[in-house]
């Protein structure tokens, strides 16, 4: 941007008086539409025509542009600032509200909500819930006060840590709306997101099902137990049929509460205030009833036999018997234990000891009962509930006591199940955020709402806790169903001015909180859905034409009758818990990654927090998942894994700038640092491989299988860059690298290889290949390793990947002390979806290279492609070596090596190159330079050629005999071509030839060259001999001559050495 101006004048003009304000916009727009009468006449010109005055019109209100094509991305300065201004709460990543909303747009309502309306009742409605009303009395009867305040304030810890780093997450930017999984899934990526999103899905729909379960116990249990289906024959079935109706019941509401939801969720809105009052007056009349305990204590009498509480369904006098007219009659309690109505009855052993009292279920704040409940009284299924310091006599003899009017436990109790049925109570602290596009001012109601709303209730419920253990008798809190009571809500009995008023608000309440459910939870499965994460989702993204989602709701619906089919409340309570509590983990966890990655978009408006309370919240979470239940920890782990696994793998990918991209970075950047500070032990080597691919016109690969034999060479460990050149200037040839990117990295997918694509634009091929060899990599993680393919047109000058361009590869590569691997006939190659079911991998071991030769086979069998093929090394002997050592000597070194592989020693004897080859040799060398120095064309060029050929074959019978000759002294080299003869041709040549052609004939054979020349091609008849049968064929390959003059024969030699997959038969 430039950081200074110059104000020009413009001659010819008048100073203008100041006009008002309300008039500039009025000469902005005349000045830029040039309409008659602005003082300045249109321009009439030949050579500029109406249609490109009509497009200057596009350009209006666009003048911010420095050159003409950027006007169309570049808009004036005030409408940038007033779309910012007016920044949308839409939610991201929904299809619809990534849609070109200039041309969409409607007129959207201002959001009208404050901190109390739009995020402190719904909060408070929320997390005051069923088990305030159905459980907490319960929980604080068995565990005791001291242990259900912990239980209690470690809930409420972890809530309000959880909120703190929601709150920061939150004010972070503008507010979206979808609340925790927008918020997940833009802090820890999509793969976090969909995971915890589903999660939190899941524990919604299980809440929804924990709610109805509840309405129906308040039904069927306090308001109306005649209208049960299924009713017990006896005091042992009434657990099994209270479940039959739950589930009955449960499936008739969840569907009625679907069809509510289907066909009006504006309805389902406007009753949230109606239960938000149920709640509110219900926790009002709890805190009369415990004032009214202090001077006047509710009436319910508990009665006990001995220590034991007894339910009062089946009789109404607390006594043995009573008189009546002077005279003894037994009760109906007495009909209970005994055998018939007579005093003379044989009766329970327990009932004849002990003595029948009646005491207050509610004695009052001021009684001291606080100090009897102060401690827990966990018990086992089916024990008795008994009060403690009551006196009691026990029979010698241990009875039966099943069918005696008893209140007995229903499930085992201690103190982590404790903690897995309260969790559910304290959470709902997302309705907040959730409602964040109804906000006046998110940033700031979010975090005071929510806060404000955790404090009250943990207040609430702290409080609760106490004034229960002071208010009412033990054995009435452990009484969940009220037994004791004549069947009343436990609750319900401290409540002023009548139980009822419990009973009532507790039931539509519950039932709210079930159609909010129902309701919130197809919206979030949507939102998941139309992000596009998880494929398989996609269907559940469409609804009705207004938006509704009518398939989200299907599947909600059926999930929520599972939890309806478990039938119990204490059972679906933990399931929930888990879901609820994951979410809360991955909230806190993405705020401490935000904060300590410290990233430049990481400025929440929100101050009081800090990545040490994020981390607490986090533990606490993790923590109370397996104090909860560790198998159900285990379970819901297993199922976010799973889903986070498939998102990864199948799922679209996502750029979100989320914390977990930041993280790797630093992750990498760290690790980027360690490693270059030494170079890797050799413990910890293994090919680090740069891949030269060359492409086409159409900027295609042209040897895929190359890429196949990478995966199959590495199977996705290690460093693997595949790397092209395109010939030319970046700036003419940047969309060719582009596309050619993108073909690469699209085959790298297709052939699996796992690695980073680099494509070089270069003015000279070679010099591209040069400086990906130097530069490719950062730091320490850089190849060692060079993979190209055999230039198969090496004979053919001008193509660009000429045998020159090899051989200057190959002598770079050596210069920057890396392998280099060629691969000859890679078209043939396996693809990693062929299985070879047998054959060998064979292994020339001529030239010591480090043991990078062994390696290959090893790392190669590694893949299914050549998991079955058998490894031989060959080694050659030479005529002073003693093949049976060094055969013993190669299996020690490969089992030290601790590779398994067959051991061949190849025996090749030193004979003398003849006189013939070394004579050929030189004519050879001799007629290129001469067919060069002659300019002729290339047909004659192969015809001189050719009668050299022939003039050299017709002697060459002689020569023959004289090698054998020759062959009787190996320590000497017989020639046909003498000095003498030689001296004599060379006068006669000079007086003949042209001056051009002296330096031919003083030309002289490297006696060296020659002899690796026929050493190379009897190696060549060996490996075809022995190898031809064999999959794949390794051997070394040799460096290049430090001369560059003898790069002819270099190319020559490495015909035969190379990295070759062997189809010779063919």
């Amino acid at each position: 941007m430039p950081t200074s101006f110059t104000v020009v004048p413009v001659e010819g003009q008048e100073p203008q008086p100041s006009r008002p304000l309300e008039d500039s916009n009025q000469q902005l727009a005349e000045c830029s539409s040039g309409e008659p009468g602005d003082g300045i006449p249109k321009e009439s010109s030949p050579f500029i025509n109406s249609a490109e005055m009509d497009r200057g019109n596009i350009y209006e209100g666009k003048n911010m542009a420095l050159f003409e094509e950027e006007m169309d991305s570049n808009p004036m300065v005030s409408s940038l600032l007033n779309k910012l201004a007016n920044y949308t709460n839409l939610t991201q990543g929904v299809v619809e509200h990534e849609a070109d909303e200039d041309s969409k747009r409607k007129e959207i309502k201002t959001p009208c909500m404050g901190t109390f309306i739009g995020v402190y009742l719904p909060c408070l409605q929320n997390i005051l819930g069923v088990i305030l009303f159905l459980r907490l009395t319960w929980i604080v009867g068995t565990s005791g006060v001291l242990e259900s305040f912990i239980i209690v304030f470690m809930c409420c810890a972890c809530t309000m840590l959880t909120a703190i780093s929601m709150s920061a997450i939150a004010t972070n930017g503008v507010v979206p709306a979808g609340g925790s999984y927008y918020m997940i899934s833009r802090s820890l990526g999509p793969e976090f997101g969909g995971a915890v999103g589903l999660c939190f899905y899941l524990g919604t729909t299980f809440a929804g099902a924990m709610y109805i379960l509840g309405t129906i116990e308040i039904l069927l249990t306090y308001i109306s137990p005649s209208a049960a289906i299924f009713k017990a024959e006896d005091a042992d079935g009434e657990t099994e049929a209270m479940l039959n109706n739950m589930r009955v019941y449960g499936t008739c509401i969840v569907a009625l509460m679907a069809i509510v939801v289907f066909v009006g969720v504006k309805y389902v809105n406007k009753l949230a205030l109606v239960f938000l009052s149920c709640v509110i007056l219900s926790i009002f009349a709890i805190y009369a009833g415990v004032i009214k305990t202090a001077f006047d204590p509710p009436d319910f009498p508990i009665c006990l036999l001995g220590n034991r509480t007894l339910s009062r369904r089946n009789f109404d006098i607390c006594a043995k018997f009573i008189e009546v007219n002077n005279e003894t009659v037994t009760t109906k309690l007495w009909s209970l234990f005994c055998d018939n109505r007579s005093l003379s009855a044989t009766c329970d052993e327990y009932f004849n000891l002990n003595n029948v009292t009646e005491i207050q279920g509610i004695p009052g704040i001021a009684s001291g009962v606080l100090i009897d409940n102060l401690w827990s009284a966990y018990t086992d299924k089916g024990s008795i509930i008994e009060k403690k310091g009551h006196p009691s006599i026990t029979g010698t003899e241990e009875i039966k006591v099943g069918g005696l009017p008893y209140v007995f436990t229903d499930i085992m109790t201690y103190f982590t199940m404790l903690v897995g049925i309260y969790f559910p109570s304290v959470t709902g602290i997302m309705a907040g955020s959730n409602r964040s596009g109804d906000l006046r001012d998110a940033q700031k109601s979010i975090p005071t709402g929510t806060i404000l709303a955790i404090s009250t209730t943990s207040f609430i419920y702290l409080s609760c806790i106490v004034l229960f253990g002071a208010c009412i008798e033990g054995v009435i809190l452990r009484d969940k169903f009220g037994e004791a009571v004549n069947r009343n809500l436990v609750i319900g009995t401290l409540a002023w001015p009548s139980p009822w008023v419990i009973v009532i608000g507790s039931f539509f309440s519950t039932c709210g909180a079930g159609l909010q459910s129902l309701t919130g939870a197809p919206r979030l499965l949507q939102a998941i859905a139309r992000d596009g994460i998880i494929p398989f989702l996609q269907v559940f993204g469409h609804g009705k034409a207004n938006g509704e989602p009518t398939w989200a709701l299907l599947l909600t619906a059926c999930i929520c009758e599972i939890g309806i089919l478990i039938a119990s409340l204490d059972s679906v309570a933990p399931i929930l818990s888990m879901f609820f509590l994951m979410c809360y983990m991955f909230v806190n966890l993405a705020c401490a990654v935000q904060t300590l990655l410290c990233t430049p978009n990481w400025r929440p408006r929100f101050k009081y927090y800090h990545w040490a309370l994020s981390f607490l919240g986090m533990s606490l979470c993790f923590a109370l998942m397996f104090i909860c239940s560790w198998y159900y920890a285990l379970i819901a782990m297993l199922i976010a894994g799973c889903i986070y696994k498939y998102i990864e793998y199948r799922g679209a990918e996502k750029e979100w700038g989320d914390g977990i991209r930041g993280l790797s970075l630093n992750a990498a950047r760290y690790a980027l640092l360690r490693v270059e500070h030494g170079a890797p032990h050799t413990k910890n080597w293994r090919p680090q491989v740069l891949v030269l691919l060359n492409l086409d016109s159409e900027q295609m690969v042209k040897h895929p299988r190359l890429l196949s034999f990478t995966s199959q060479l590495k199977a996705g460990k290690g460093l693997t860059i595949v790397g092209s050149v395109l010939q030319g200037i970046y700036l003419d040839k940047y969309i060719e690298a582009q596309k050619a990117e993108e073909n690469i990295k699209s085959l790298m997918g297709v052939e699996k290889t796992k690695g980073f694509c680099q494509i070089v634009v270069s003015p000279s091929f070679r010099d591209g290949m040069s400086h990906l060899i130097q530069s490719a990599g950062l730091g320490g993680m850089t190849h060692n390793t060079v993979l190209m393919a055999w230039p198969q047109s090496w004979k053919q000058t001008d193509n660009p990947f000429s045998w020159k361009n090899f051989v200057d590869t190959v002598r770079e590569t050596t210069a920057a002390q890396q392998a280099l691997l060629v691969a000859k006939n890679i078209d043939l190659f396996p693809t990693n979806q062929e299985r070879f079911s047998e054959g060998n991998v064979d292994v020339w071991w001529i030239v010591h290279d480090g043991g990078m030769l062994m390696l290959l086979p090893f790392l190669l069998r590694q893949h299914k492609v050549w998991r079955k093929c058998k490894m031989r090394i060959f080694t050659v002997a030479q005529m002073d070596d003693n093949s049976i050592q060094m055969k013993k000597d190669l299996q020690m070194f490969l089992y030290h090596l601790r590779l398994n592989a067959e051991v061949e020693v190849v025996e090749m004897f030193e004979n003398d190159i003849s006189a013939f080859t070394y004579e050929k040799t030189l004519m050879m060398e001799q007629r290129s330079q001469m067919l060069k120095q002659m300019q002729l064309s290339k047909n004659e060029r192969e015809r001189e050629a050719q009668l050299i050929h022939d003039r050299n074959t017709a002697s060459h019978s002689a020569a023959v005999v004289k090698c054998d000759a020759a062959a009787a002294t190996p320590e000497k080299v017989q020639m046909t071509w003498t000095k003498e003869k030689f001296i004599a041709e060379k006068h006669k040549n000079r007086e003949t030839n042209i001056t051009g052609f002296k330096d031919i004939f003083n030309m002289k054979p490297n006696q060296s060259n020659v002899r690796r020349m026929h050493t190379a091609v009897k190696l060549n008849g060996v490996i075809l001999n022995k190898s031809q049968h064999a999959q794949l064929v390794l051997l070394n390959m040799p460096g290049p001559p430090k001369n560059k003059k003898g790069d002819e024969n270099c190319i020559l030699c490495c015909i035969v050495l190379m990295v070759t997959y062997t189809m010779l038969q063919k």
